[in-house]
């Protein structure tokens, strides 16, 4: 196997209105770096080509002044990558460039394959909306398994000593919207949330994209290492074999523990043993 190259990525977002924070991924930026830390010549960039999440969330958004901004950025991003070592960081240089409609997300790490190949993978995963039938988004899928959690939790006299609805935002940044279903503290930190793959495959990328800061937020708080589990159906309850795949692929990239809820009586016989009850 040829070794993977080193990346780093930056969202690309579009935010309409700054002060309620509402905002759609649009882009990404991509580059790849040396061993030891410093860029390569090798940065792109790419938007997306649907901007019906745009539209969706703000209908008099310029589209085609958007889709300019591709090119401008690309041009970007040449001339920084020639610059010398004492110019200003890539990303301090576009957002001063770019009005506060237009923001990008702090460099996180990857590894690719390959360039184009990590890209498009980005791409899916956090940018292009996922096409799923309307028939086929049905109702309770994630409230099923959030029920069976706490049954079998229940069942093994552990779910009155966890923590319930844990708020990220005491871990990530004020307004982050997630909160993890359950978890508990035995050295480490326990969380488990309920993720439909047959219902809101969206959910297994939100949760993805918020493993890091979220993991780097209990360290830094708590002193403690984050253990994070998504309970998911089982396969053989999906009628999606290709998108209950990308689900699981999209959280386990970001060391998410996934696990069917067949498994729910091993994890409520481990917090039972952890939680001496």
């Amino acid at each position: 196997m040829s070794e993977r190259l080193q990346c780093e990525f930056s969202l690309i977002r579009y935010v309409p209105d700054v002060v309620k924070g509402e905002f759609a991924n649009i882009g990404v930026v991509l580059r790849e770096v040396g061993g030891d830390g410093k860029r390569n010549a090798t940065t792109t960039v790419r938007f997306t080509r649907d901007w019906s999440r745009v539209r969706c969330l703000h209908p008099q958004a310029d589209v085609e002044l958007l889709e300019s901004l591709e090119a401008e950025i690309a041009a970007r991003l040449e001339h920084e990558d020639g610059r010398s070592e004492g110019a200003k960081p890539l990303l301090t240089t576009l957002e001063d460039s770019l009005s506060n409609s237009v923001q990008l997300t702090e460099m996180r790490g990857t590894l690719a394959e390959s360039l184009p190949a990590e890209m498009d993978q980005l791409l899916r995963m956090y940018v292009e909306p996922l096409r799923q039938p309307l028939e086929r988004r049905k109702m309770g899928g994630r409230s099923v398994i959030v029920g069976r959690m706490r049954a079998e939790l229940e069942r093994a006299g552990v779910w009155r000593l966890m923590r319930k609805g844990i708020a990220a935002a005491q871990y990530t940044q004020p307004g982050d919207p997630l909160k993890v279903d359950c978890g508990y503290r035995n050295g480490r930190v326990r969380m488990f949330h309920a993720v439909s793959l047959e219902t809101d495959v969206e959910a297994a990328k939100g949760i993805a994209y918020s493993a890091t800061e979220l993991r780097e937020g209990v360290a830094r708080v708590e002193g403690a290492e984050l253990e994070l589990t998504a309970v998911v159906e089982s396969i053989s309850n999906i009628s999606d074999a290709e998108q209950y795949g990308f689900g699981v692929q999209v959280m386990e990239r970001e060391a998410i523990r996934v696990l069917t809820v067949a498994d729910l009586g091993r994890v409520a016989e481990t917090a039972r043993r952890e939680l001496r009850v």
